[in-house]
């Protein structure tokens, strides 16, 4: 029976055991740490995409998102504490729904990892060919080679995101052959990333006119299920630019007095960055104007549509914010403060391929987990003799990725990304609620405040999310959902080492842990699994 197959959470915890992980970080330490994994791509990119879709209610769009966040982290730190191995949302649904479940949470888990890497590279692409080429070399790279077809809609000259491809296909060359970047590489990447945001709102904020911020809410708070727009729609989308705050709930085995630290951590950097976002977009709506190209039915034109690309070459809207590729850097050269606008387009330049990397690294890991629980081909994660990588794995997906990024615009990519991280932040939140009811004396390091009330409202606000994205992205899930019942009914189901009776669990040991990154391994952590002895 497929939902009997539960692997057993006494065989992950023992080897979560060996660990020993020393416990080092404070309040502070995981509130800037959660602030650095935060920043990074929503802001930089889906500025333009959000006021397409609400208008100068994306303020008020950010707002939601961090609220659905904030219980969402809550109940990941939780089952993190406990469970503290590889596989993500993955591992915890396999160890208390069992394996169909947690295959359909990996399986969507590999589109978020993907497809959000796909939407970096794109946002990379616009902020590359608006501050390098454009306004530094002077180079206008023709439209066909800077936006897909399906980024135009079909709009005369586009062909294929040509930077877009080569950063996906460049940084998965990098972790075929084994790179990685360092903590101190990280912590110059995350100063350069806030110091720009903090110069974009010292300046924008004095040059604000009240009279861009009527409407506030054009498309109103709900555009309506399924139709992407209003407040709650963007709120679908720019989700996108919190994903990240998982990494604060990892570090709970790391963090001393975690029934305190975790939760002012959590909390206090999506409230930090929330209100910086808030304030973000007052910035860039408030200076020069954020709202929507509406249709002819009152309606906003989908971002990335046709329609969109057709009224931005129109004259009148050159300018407007919402048809930027590059919104911050866009906002300040409009304002009169070209060089620093460049400075902000040459911030986001070094910072975005970081989160590619993170991104494509992540996909891989949840590919190797899942073949390592014979639930796909352990060829694909055959491991290089040389660099000591999963490349055929990692080959493969960069390949999906350059494609989808050479294609597809910003905000559909992230649309479809969020689909995926919704479905899991809601399996996380029924794992933590089963959990409490079927084993409640197990040791909790961290334990969810009033559970009762924070498990319902993760999953109403995931699946509140979900709802309000655009019905394109909505179907996008259930559809690849159905190709991965195929290949486990056809593969996985029969492959299984769990249904073949091999309770096996292969978290590398912790080595040369750098005390800069919390949890980070400096020893690659994709070395071949070490079978026990009589295996």
């Amino acid at each position: 029976m497929i939902f009997g197959r539960v692997k057993p959470l006494d065989a992950i915890l023992a080897t979560a055991e060996k660990k020993s992980l020393h416990r080092s970080l404070g309040a502070v330490q995981l509130t800037l740490f959660g602030i650095g994994c935060i920043i990074g791509t929503g802001i930089f990119v889906l500025t333009a995409a959000g006021a397409q879709k609400a208008g100068p209610g994306l303020m008020l769009a950010f707002v939601i998102a961090g609220l659905v966040c904030v219980v969402a982290a809550l109940c990941y730190a939780e089952i993190a504490a406990m469970v503290p191995v590889a596989g993500s949302a993955y591992t915890y649904t396999y160890s208390v729904m069992g394996e169909f479940l947690a295959w359909t949470v990996g399986w969507a888990l590999v589109l978020e990892y993907a497809i959000a890497a796909s939407a970096v590279s794109v946002g990379w692409s616009g902020y590359f060919t608006g501050t390098i080429l454009n306004e530094t070399f002077g180079i206008a790279l023709p439209a066909w080679l800077s936006a897909g077809p399906l980024a135009l809609g079909g709009a005369p000259g586009g062909f294929i995101n040509l930077p877009a491809m080569i950063i996906a296909l460049l940084i998965t060359w990098l972790l075929m052959v084994g790179t990685t970047e360092s903590a101190r590489v990280n912590a110059v990447l995350v100063t350069i990333k806030v110091a720009a945001l903090t110069v974009f709102i010292a300046l924008t904020l004095p040059r604000i006119d009240g009279g861009n911020f009527s409407p506030f809410l054009p498309a109103g708070t709900f555009g309506g299920f399924g139709t992407g727009v209003g407040a709650v729609g963007a709120a679908a989308t720019i989700f996108f630019a919190y994903v990240g705050f998982d990494a604060v709930s990892t570090a709970a085995e790391e963090t001393k007095n975690p029934q305190r630290n975790v939760p002012i951590g959590l909390i206090g950097s999506l409230g930090f960055c929330t209100i910086f976002y808030v304030l973000v977009a007052a910035g860039a709506i408030g200076t020069i104007g954020g709202q929507p190209i509406m249709g002819p039915n009152g309606i906003p034109f989908p971002a990335g549509s046709e329609e969109l690309a057709r009224q931005c070459a129109m004259p009148q809207y050159a300018e407007a914010l919402v048809c930027s590729n590059e919104a911050l850097a866009h906002v300040l050269r409009t304002i009169g403060f070209g060089p620093i606008g460049d400075a902000v387009g040459y911030a986001a330049i070094l910072a975005l391929p970081s989160v590619i990397l993170i991104l494509l690294f992540g996909q891989t890991r949840i590919f190797f987990v899942m073949s390592r629980d014979g639930l796909l081909p352990e060829k694909l994660s055959t491991v290089h003799p040389k660099w000591r990588t999963p490349y055929v794995v990692t080959a493969i997906t960069g390949g999906v990725v350059a494609v989808a990024a050479a294609f597809f615009p910003v905000g559909q990519l992230a649309d479809i990304a969020n689909a995926g991280t919704l479905y899991a932040f809601f399996m996380v939140a029924i794992a933590v609620m089963l959990l409490r009811r079927r084993d409640p004396a197990r040791e909790r390091r961290f334990r969810v405040p009033l559970l009762w009330l924070v498990g319902p409202l993760t999953i109403g606000g995931t699946l509140f999310l979900f709802l309000n994205l655009p019905t394109e992205a909505m179907l996008v899930l259930p559809i690849w959902s159905v190709v991965g019942f195929l290949i486990y009914f056809g593969y996985s189901y029969r492959n299984s080492h769990l249904g073949r009776g091999l309770i096996e669990v292969h978290e590398p040991e912790i080595h040369d842990v750098d005390p800069d990154i919390p949890g980070l391994d400096t020893r690659d952590p994709l070395d071949p699994p070490r079978r026990p002895p009589g295996v």
